[in-house]
């Protein structure tokens, strides 16, 4: 038994396929285009930090699996799907994030394995064995950040480039498109096969972080990977329909007025454009729209072709705001929001700030600066 208290069923069933193995082996990930930031990245794992980590999993009495707040697909479906190869294997575990209310986003609610998720107060205070998932920054685990201090083994899956470092073992590649594809590597070691309910729950992951394969670190390896998933059985048109094409009416009126206010800086960015916006907390509010329903907004705004860079602000309840960003090549948004307490990737990135709007765009706009080469290529 996995300890896990179930949390109810999904409103979409993708799971119950039989196990089907297929062949895990992935082809080479082409190297990266030169980037000056890529000095500072962390380097990817080895086989000699997989097979320690497999190692732990195997001598752990009990495993805690974790991820970010307001998880998004690659971090709630990485997670799950560790959780359910590593239920297939007998092990005793949970699955939680450290946010409270413990909400999991109305587009994740098909993932398969949601009855793994245990509220935070249920991870023990000092693990064992805990697994964080998509964590760049141990700020990033909110409840559960003192307890994975804590913990004997703590473990951090991750692919974002601007994570500095923390835990007792790390297995960090930048250069893969989302966590997921770990995941999927940690599974081949473990010798566990793709069922469907695991299959969909990577999918999800690297379908996120990739904007539907549409992102730049889309690479041959990632399509060789998503074959597999499909191969699988799952029903990726779902899979999309739930996360990009589903919302509440409430989130219509929010978005309409978050274009209403969006501000467009042409001379910002050097010159290549800046596009921004808010979201009062007052909106959601007044139209019954929950925090994570809007995280997709940025994706709207960034459609914007005068702007290099969009910065969308949502605020809290408690005023502060959660700044995420986008840009197209020319700029590095991580090292601009690293400048504000947060981070990411060059393309995509996000920090909190209890400045207020006008200060934390200021902020965020004299961070701005071109990249002295730019990795995006004409078509």
């Amino acid at each position: 038994m996995s300890g896990a208290k179930p949390t109810g069923a999904p409103s979409i069933t993708v799971a119950g396929a039989p196990v089907v193995p297929s062949p895990r082996t992935e082809p080479a990930r082409p190297p990266a285009p030169a980037d000056p930031a890529a000095a500072a990245a962390p380097a990817a794992p080895t086989e000699q930090d997989w097979q320690r980590l497999v190692d732990m999993i195997g001598r752990a009495g009990s495993i805690d699996l974790v991820c970010h707040v307001l998880p998004d697909g690659d971090a709630l479906g990485s997670a799950l799907a560790a959780g359910l190869a590593l239920r297939s294997l007998g092990r005793t575990l949970r699955v939680s994030f450290g946010d409270d209310p413990q909400v999991v986003p109305a587009s994740l609610q098909f993932l398969p394995g949601l009855e793994l998720l245990v509220p935070a107060r249920e991870v023990p205070a000092e693990p064992e064995l805990m697994i964080t998932f998509d964590v760049a920054d141990p700020q990033r685990l909110g409840l559960l950040r003192t307890k994975a201090e804590a913990a004997r083994e703590l473990v951090v899956l991750d692919h974002h480039a601007s994570n500095a470092g923390f835990g007792t073992h790390r297995l960090i590649d930048p250069a893969a498109p989302a966590t997921a594809v770990l995941v999927d590597e940690l599974l081949r070691r473990l010798g566990v096969p793709l069922d469907r309910s695991i299959a969909t729950c990577l999918y999800t992951g690297v379908a996120t972080d990739t904007g539907s394969f549409r992102y730049a670190a889309t690479t041959p390896a990632t399509h060789e990977l998503a074959a597999r998933l499909l191969a699988t059985g799952l029903r990726h048109d779902l899979i999309s329909r739930r996360l990009w094409d589903t919302q509440s009416f409430g989130y219509l009126k929010v978005l309409a007025a978050a274009l209403q206010r969006a501000e467009f800086e042409p001379a910002a960015a050097g010159g290549l454009g800046f596009v921004w916006t808010w979201v009062p907390h007052a909106d959601l509010l007044a139209h019954g729209v929950l925090p994570e329903e809007i995280e997709g907004l940025i994706d709207v705004v960034r459609k914007a072709a005068e702007a290099e860079v969009v910065l969308v602000l949502k605020e809290d309840p408690d005023g502060s705001l959660r700044g995420s960003s986008r840009a197209k090549g020319a700029v590095d948004v991580a090292a601009a929001c690293q400048t504000l307490g947060g981070g990411g990737h060059a393309y995509a990135a996000g920090f909190t700030s209890h400045d207020g709007v006008p200060a934390t765009v200021a902020r965020f706009r004299a961070a701005l600066a071109p990249r002295t080469t730019s990795p995006t290529a004409a078509l």
